[in-house]
């Protein structure tokens, strides 16, 4: 009986033993499932959140951060974001531009110098002129430049200014597909805003035979307009509509009918163009428009009007539009012929030339050299880098 008993006990524990490693097995698998689960679905939350807060971009792909390292960097885009000392976006500094009860101004830059200088000077705004562009670059204002390589330009523009760009961006080299293109880069680039012209592409300058230049199919524009409108991300970067009706030998009549519909298509603000060296078109659209939007014009051709009479009719902007592009043709052209007629540099070097130049010195500051000594001392320099993070392994 004792190795009966023996026998029976053993072969319960033995049973209690496949049971416990049964219950084990299937307890372990389902909990790693799990995980598994709410990996694969914590990763997919992370990509989105990174993709929303730039982090994808600054640290590429989000595979490689972990949980904690999203966190902190979460939270430092959100302090970023909340911090009262931060600057107001390019975007929403322009809308204000535009908005405000005070006439704004925007002057013309071709390049990240000229974009300095612009800011420098006490602009609040920069308007990069397609044909300041394309002469910047040895073409003509006729859609020659594509839009990338405007692109690029405007990137360069961006980067060392702190103040917004808006891009006159012709007639969106295109149709409603290639304008929401160029939407979604200007936003990458940190342009704030672009102006469209209700002409067909390739286009013409405006001061060039302007009354013999189709306009575009109101209909076909506003579609673009509301291309645009519809793929912007950020909701304070602006579509300008330029009213070329008045450019084309069309009255009032038919500029407030393009003007309404621009309007009513999304258009943030209206640019209205007039080549009279009076300001007789824009009183008449002023008196007709009223304060529907912010308008805003381009005073080239009547120079000899006070601004003081375009705060009175209400208009919301001036860009000085091509100004620092012709002034650089004319400063070129005289050093240069100077050069060449001396065969010397020294009445140049000397300030004794019609034009005189800047030290070049004063290119190394507008380029910001003294910012890359400051670095190459924190992050070139062995003594400060032990500083920081303890002593360098051989």
């Amino acid at each position: 009986y004792l190795f009966v008993f023996i026998g029976c006990v053993c072969s319960f524990v033995s049973l209690l033993s496949l049971e416990f490693f049964f219950i084990f097995f299937v307890f372990f698998f389902f909990f790693q499932a799990e995980d598994g689960i709410r990996d694969a679905q914590e990763s997919r939350g992370l990509g989105d959140v990174y993709k929303r807060q730039g982090i994808n971009a600054e640290y590429g792909s989000y595979r490689h951060i972990n949980m904690q390292q999203a966190l902190r960097i979460l939270a430092r885009n959100n302090a970023r974001a909340m911090s009262t000392s931060a600057p107001k976006k390019k975007t929403t500094q322009l809308r204000e531009l535009f908005e405000s009860k005070d006439l704004g101004y925007l002057m013309e830059a071709h390049n990240g110098l000229s974009a300095k200088i612009v800011q420098e000077a006490g602009f609040k705004a920069i308007w990069a002129s397609g044909l300041s562009l394309s002469a910047q670059l040895g073409v003509r204002d006729n859609n020659e430049a594509s839009w990338t390589q405007v692109l690029d330009v405007c990137d360069f523009m961006s980067e060392c200014t702190d103040i917004p760009i808006l891009l006159d961006g012709d007639t969106g080299y295109g149709n409603f597909n290639n304008a929401r293109r160029l939407i979604t880069k200007l936003e990458r680039v940190d342009v704030a805003g672009v102006c469209l012209e209700d002409k067909l592409f390739p286009k013409t300058n405006s001061f060039i035979d302007g009354e013999l230049q189709p306009l575009a199919d109101i209909g076909e524009f506003c579609g673009k307009i509301m291309a645009c409108k519809d793929t912007q991300v950020d909701p304070d970067f602006m579509v300008v509509a330029r009213l070329e009706a008045f450019i084309t030998g069309y009255g009032l009549e038919e500029a407030y009918k393009r003007a309404d519909a621009y309007h009513r298509a999304g258009a943030d603000a209206i640019l209205c163009h007039s080549k009279k060296s009076n300001d007789s078109d824009i009183a008449d659209f002023m008196g007709a428009w009223g304060d529907r939007c912010p308008v805003v014009i381009v005073p080239t051709k009547y120079p000899e009007v006070p601004v003081s009479r375009f705060e009175e009719l209400g208009v919301g902007a001036v860009i000085w539009a091509n100004h620092n592009m012709r002034a650089s043709v004319h400063a070129m052209q005289q050093v240069t012929k100077e050069i060449y007629e001396k065969t010397s540099l020294a009445t140049v070097e000397r300030g004794e030339a019609p034009v005189n130049i800047v030290p070049v010195s004063e290119v190394f500051r507008l380029q910001n050299t003294a910012e890359l000594k400051v670095a190459e001392n924190k992050y070139d320099n062995k003594e400060a880098i032990a500083a920081r993070m303890g002593p360098i392994p051989e």
